[in-house]
């Protein structure tokens, strides 16, 4: 089973995050199949970076997200495009 979680990245007390698709089973920093955000909780407000696309992708072909994930996908929802005026 796939997952869509947080991997774990900084120095020691200075975390940032990758958002990564990973089988359920390998390790939280393992090989990973595609980076699909990132997510920095020590900039105000905490910095988040999603591929929507990708993440919908994913979903779509059975992938589960974290609960961490989910949360951070409700807060920061896909641009809707405008449609132009002319």
């Amino acid at each position: 089973m796939l997952m869509i979680r947080l991997a774990r990245f900084g120095a020691k007390k200075k975390p940032f995050y990758r958002i990564v698709v990973i089988e359920k089973e390998r390790a939280r920093n393992g090989r990973h199949l595609e980076v699909v955000g990132h997510y920095n909780p020590l900039t105000s407000p905490p910095q988040v970076l999603l591929k929507h696309e990708r993440l919908e992708h994913w979903t779509k072909n059975g992938a589960q997200m974290s609960d961490t994930v989910k949360r951070l996908v409700e807060k920061n929802p896909a641009a809707v495009a405008q449609p132009v005026a002319e």
